[in-house]
């Protein structure tokens, strides 16, 4: 199958990112940048974004880079709480504090306790639980179900949401004052749709995950690609991730092709893609990825090689492949880059 980008491991850096998150578009460094100030500091975090775009990955980022990372990170979401026991799960009980205590439970906010407690899907939480979390925010203690003893706390607030708190707080279905409480910091995690020119780096992580468990699969046909490039993801990284577990199981191939997206739409094409978007070829995604880790190392080339995960000869093979290539020139019109593309793959189409 000569139609194809090779994105195999030795091709294409598998993780090239920041602390779990996978990315170098100019979103996604804005992001890394504050969540390295954040981490730095013990203030509230409020983080937003659409579902599926990794605002999880965010706050164990925070976390793991702050100085209670030896301490425990406790995600707790809110949505999955059963409505009758939510406030024994935050706050804890003693045996006895209602029918089925049979013994004390330690809650979710004492448990993370020098730690960071993430709050997932915070605009989910009932109205009537909301002023209790936000006592327990601001006097830094709680009182478990049943019991007269206050124990105090010190956690790190992380809360993150996909829905619009504000428009919550003027329906009366949010309080203002808790939505301050959390919103001390805002990071906007961006969509799939602001972040295109990452989809080859995320397509190289998953098709590396996914094949050491399904049947092999070691590149990605450009037919494919742009098909990923050309769709515009509503469920973000999570449908892109799960779009390629499923092509990976249906391909009968080492290579993926288009007919094996089965799980992104049809009218998905190269033709789609607005004006603009930018269209990355595999190759120059490899090539930033390496210039911007030697950047990132200060020159070091084995310390860029550490951060792209690639051998040093890999490097010092990519870096005199760019020496004397030349220079990328400036954007050509949509249609001229879609023939040049078309030409490269197959001569007879062009």
């Amino acid at each position: 199958m000569e139609d194809h980008a090779n994105l195999s491991r030795a091709a294409l850096p598998s993780g090239p990112g920041f602390a779990g998150l996978i990315g170098q578009s100019s979103p996604m460094r804005r992001l890394y940048e504050l969540i390295t100030k954040v981490s730095q500091s013990t203030s509230s975090v409020l983080i937003t974004g659409e579902s599926g775009t990794g605002k999880e990955l965010v706050a164990r980022a925070i976390h793991f880079k702050g100085s209670r990372c030896e301490q425990p990170l406790v995600p707790v979401d809110c949505s999955a709480l059963s409505p009758t026991l939510v406030e024994s799960e935050l706050f804890g009980h003693v045996k006895g504090a209602f029918t089925g205590a049979d013994y004390s439970k330690r809650g979710l906010l004492q448990a993370a306790n020098q730690g960071t407690i993430f709050l997932d899907e915070i605009g989910e939480l009932p109205m009537c639980l909301q002023a209790k979390l936000l006592r327990a925010l601001q006097e830094k203690e709680i009182r478990p179900l049943g019991s007269t003893e206050r124990i105090p706390i010190n956690s790190r607030i992380i809360a993150a949401t996909n829905r619009d708190l504000e428009a919550g707080v003027r329906a009366g279905t949010f309080r203002q004052d808790l939505y301050f409480r959390l919103n001390v910091v805002q990071i906007r995690v961006p969509t799939m749709r602001e972040r295109k020119g990452d989809i080859p780096l995320l397509a190289a992580h998953f098709l590396e995950k996914f094949s050491d468990v399904l049947p092999p699969v070691r590149a990605i046909s450009e037919d494919a690609l742009r098909r990923l490039m050309a769709y515009d993801w509503p469920g973000n990284i999570r449908e892109l991730e799960n779009a390629i577990e499923c092509a990976v199981a249906l391909s009968d191939y080492p290579v993926l092709t288009a007919d094996d997206l089965t799980a992104v739409p049809d009218c998905a094409c190269a033709g789609s893609l607005q004006d603009g978007d930018e269209f990355v070829p595999l190759a120059e995604v490899v090539r930033r990825a390496v210039l911007q880790a030697l950047q990132e190392a200060g020159g070091n080339k084995i310390a860029a090689a550490h951060l792209l995960r690639i051998g040093k000869t890999t490097l010092y093979r990519k870096l005199k492949e760019y020496a004397t290539a030349p220079q990328p020139t400036e954007r050509q019109p949509r249609d001229k880059q879609r023939r040049e593309r078309i030409s490269e793959v197959n001569p007879a189409k062009a």
